[in-house]
């Protein structure tokens, strides 16, 4: 079964496009020589994508290895957090699986403590001897 992997850059010190237009044809023909299947760059006003098709994990692992994409990969506009390298599409493309309909929460399902007796019976001193004379 195909595996797709997605390489997100952000915008840093840099634009991500000009290390798309840097970088891009040197990583897509690593990932097609090294048995990538399909390939897509996708931009957006916060950076690029770039979806790679592998028939399985291995091939991805060894595009990974290779000197083309390290170096690339340490070239991106922000190093410490402009790098996202994912499994499956990348930015808005959503899940391979429709999201699940979760329980609202707030919805009042959580019952409330209840008050002690003390705080109930405090305004009313007489009360806690009809209780009892009541009940006894």
């Amino acid at each position: 079964m195909a595996v797709w992997w997605s390489i997100e850059v952000l915008d840093g010190e840099y634009s991500a496009a000009g290390w798309a237009d840097a970088f891009g044809d040197a990583l897509v023909t690593e990932a097609l020589s090294g048995g990538a299947s399909d390939w897509a760059w996708h931009r957006h006003s916060w950076g690029n994508v770039l979806e790679l098709r592998f028939e399985n994990d291995e091939q991805w692992l060894r595009f990974r290895e290779t000197p083309a994409a390290q170096a690339a990969l340490d070239a991106v506009p922000d190093p410490l957090s402009g790098l996202i390298i994912h499994r499956g599409r990348g930015g808005s493309a959503g899940g391979r699986e429709p999201r699940r309909i979760s329980p609202l929460r707030g919805c009042g399902a959580a019952a409330l403590p209840l008050p002690s007796f003390e705080a109930v019976v405090a305004p009313f001193p007489d009360l806690h001897r009809r209780v009892l004379g009541i009940l006894g």
